[in-house]
């Protein structure tokens, strides 16, 4: 079976970096930080869906590599002979593997399970970037196929579909859909497995795992993006929320050499990630795609060993002991010497009847490529006037046919001028000034129509459209610290510093002992990208007296 037409164009574009044969110089370097092993012809170096053991280097003989396409079949990637090297980006944290590899002859190689390939990647500047540029893009070319990752069966704009392919592509991990309408592979595996109407979609898992209509930790769970925590083991620190702000506390605390667990309920980015173009973050002077730039953070913390728990969720924290202790959603204990809050915010929700009816069908809180798609050649509206509401419009405008702009305020009061000016300046954007969305109407379960009213005259107009994107702000994701002790201000954004009692606190420092506050959660803190990473920077500068403290006190206890 082929690759599709797209990874056979990425492999031939970039096949060098992608799959580079390295010299004997660059291999024995490599060698330094693995084991031998051998497979013998016939046998499987790796398997979809089983744990990765890491990046393996061919010393002699050959392995050729396939994508698992579940039960359609499998297409063939490359052949790796003596001097290349195995592994993408799930080889960094052990994930499984999104691939199967089989010894065509008898091979020699060297094993480096993910601790040492992080160390190699650490010590060995130069080799370690070429390897880190070939994992990512070999990522980057099982994303753009689907290829190791589920197979979701059902209609392809249904809501539970884009429920899932929305976990999973923000989550940066490959999938495919197959529409029973239009696809007879579809029809072949409903057939196959005796799947009823009712119970689609479903799921295939690359380990051969079947799922009904899974959750979104369901499906994380069987396909390998978390696992169980360890329990008995004490974090230096953890940090809740994988935004900017999460990430670069990651990243920093990672590079210093902290142990480091990050927590998030959905998926790595928070809003910035479901940016559809950034294009005032410092460095980026032709803008960046929120899920990139991201995606870049949450593998950089990776390769420095941070942890991550994806999906998962902190829903109590005690505090005043030592360790502190966080229980999570799942019933799992997790502990800590420091915390860190980077929770950000949770979407608002317009106040309209049944907008529940159509949440993840027709109405949106971040508008993605797959979104976008969804928009082609459709009549849609988006509620807010913020930035990240004034790229989405200019994004949704490449695709759909008309864009109706539903704001309370002038754009010039709450967005940037370069926006502002890019909106006025589409023919296909029209921008309702002074007025709120009061109800959704229905064509068979989709939307149809959205009424406004005019906040001045009352008068209401019926408006045509067929998805609505909701950027109307956000609201602190602090519901869960009630119990903790921890001061807020009445909207629930977290006091730190001298607004959380002073006393020599660190500026980021909550009311309580070595917990943190950092990015949108903090009260007074500037919303933006650029000040999240920031304040992720600046607090680890503060975890590490906290933790030495913590140190001095063990050691005199031990001395007494």
């Amino acid at each position: 079976m082929a690759l599709p037409p797209q990874a056979a164009a990425i492999i031939e574009e970039r096949g060098a970096q992608m799959f580079p044969t390295l010299p004997p110089d660059a291999l024995e370097r490599l060698c330094r930080f693995g084991e031998k092993k051998s497979f013998a012809q016939g046998s499987w170096v790796v398997k979809a869906g089983e744990a990765g053991m890491g990046l393996i280097a061919i010393l002699s003989g050959e392995v050729e590599i396939t994508q698992n396409n579940g039960q359609i079949g499998n297409a063939h990637i490359v052949t790796h002979g003596p001097g290349s090297f195995m592994g993408e980006l799930a080889q960094l944290s052990g994930r499984p593997s999104l691939v199967d590899g089989l010894a065509l002859s008898d091979v020699e190689a060297v094993e480096l399970p993910p601790e040492r390939l992080r160390a190699l990647l650490i010590a060995e500047a130069s080799l370690g970037e070429q390897i880190m540029r070939a994992l990512i893009l070999r990522r980057v070319g099982l994303l753009q196929t689907g290829g190791g990752g589920p197979v979701i069966i059902g209609a392809a704009e249904g809501g539970d579909v884009l429920r899932l392919t929305g976990f999973l592509r923000r989550n940066g991990h490959p999938y495919q859909v197959l529409d029973p309408a239009s696809d007879t592979a579809a029809q072949a595996l409903i057939e196959k497995f005796h799947v009823e109407p009712e119970q689609l979609p479903f799921v295939l898992c690359p380990g051969g795992q079947m799922l009904h209509n899974p959750s979104e930790d369901v499906i994380a769970r069987c396909i390998g993006l978390v696992g169980a925590i360890d329990q008995d083991r004490v974090y230096d620190v953890v940090v809740i929320g994988a935004g900017p702000a999460g990430l670069a506390t990651a990243v920093y605390a990672g590079s210093e050499g902290l142990s480091v667990l990050v927590i998030d309920c959905r998926s790595f980015g928070g809003q910035a990630g479901a940016s559809s173009r950034i294009e005032n973050y410092l460095g980026f002077p032709t803008g960046i795609s929120g899920l990139a730039l991201m995606a870049r953070a949450y593998n950089q913390a990776q390769k420095f060993g941070v942890e991550f728990a994806i999906p998962d969720e902190a829903v109590k924290l005690e505090c005043g002991n030592d360790p502190l202790r966080l229980e999570l959603a799942t019933g799992e204990t997790v502990q800590t010497r420091t915390l860190v809050l980077a929770a950000g915010a949770q979407y608002r929700r317009l106040e309209v009847p049944d907008l529940e009816k159509y949440e993840g069908k027709c109405v949106h809180y971040w508008a993605s490529p797959l979104e976008a798609t969804l928009c082609k050649g459709r009549n849609v509206a988006l509620v807010g006037g913020g930035n990240s509401a004034g790229q989405a419009v200019v994004y949704l405008a490449e695709n759909a046919q008309r864009v109706t702009l539903i704001v309370r305020r002038p754009l010039e009061e709450t967005m940037s001028q370069y926006l502002v000016d890019r909106i006025r300046g589409l023919k296909n954007v029209e921008i309702v000034t002074g007025s709120e969305i009061v109800a959704l109407e229905a064509d068979n379960d989709c939307l149809a129509a959205v009424v406004t009213r005019d906040r001045a005259s009352g008068e209401e107009t019926r408006r045509e459209v067929r998805e609505l994107f909701s950027f109307i702000g956000a609201d602190p994701n602090t519901h869960w610290l009630q119990t903790s002790g921890i001061k807020t201000d009445p909207r629930g954004f977290v006091f730190t510093g001298e607004d959380a009692g002073g006393d020599g606190r660190h500026m980021l420092e909550t009311s309580r002992r070595g917990v943190f506050a950092v990015g949108d959660v903090r009260a007074s803190s500037v919303k933006r990208v650029a000040a999240s990473v920031g304040d992720g920077a600046q607090v680890v500068a503060a975890l590490h007296p906290v933790l030495a403290a913590l140190r001095e006190r063990h050691a005199e206890l031990e001395r007494a």
